[in-house]
């Protein structure tokens, strides 16, 4: 697991780096492959704190972006968001290998009884 984590517009502290690297290394959980992130923090105009995250795990890649007035409200959106999309695409892999979507077109519609 690689996480970088990048500062723009901003100070650096060791008290965001480290929320936002354990924010991000608890994705590794449900990635199979090493994953690898590039995390950028910027400060924006006034108080307006931007979060970006790149994940990329095998062939897997997955990307968000997050703003907000507390930096701290930002990570944890965008680390919502990264897992919401880890997590559909793995069920979405799931659907593909059971065939639910090709025993789906085949079923018959049913009408509304009335």
């Amino acid at each position: 697991m690689n996480i970088a984590v990048t500062f723009r517009h901003m100070d650096a502290t060791d008290a965001v780096k480290g929320y936002a690297t354990e924010k991000i290394s608890r994705m590794q959980r449900f990635l199979r492959a090493p994953m690898k992130s590039q995390v950028t923090l910027s400060c924006q105009h006034d108080r307006v704190h931007r979060v970006e995250v790149e994940i990329h795990s095998g062939p897997s890649r997955f990307h968000a972006h997050e703003t907000s007035e507390d930096m701290y409200a930002s990570i944890d959106k965008v680390a919502d968001k990264i897992e919401r999309q880890i997590l559909s695409a793995k069920e979405s892999i799931k659907t593909r290998r059971k065939g639910a979507d090709r025993a789906a077109q085949h079923l018959p519609v049913d009408v509304g009884e009335e």
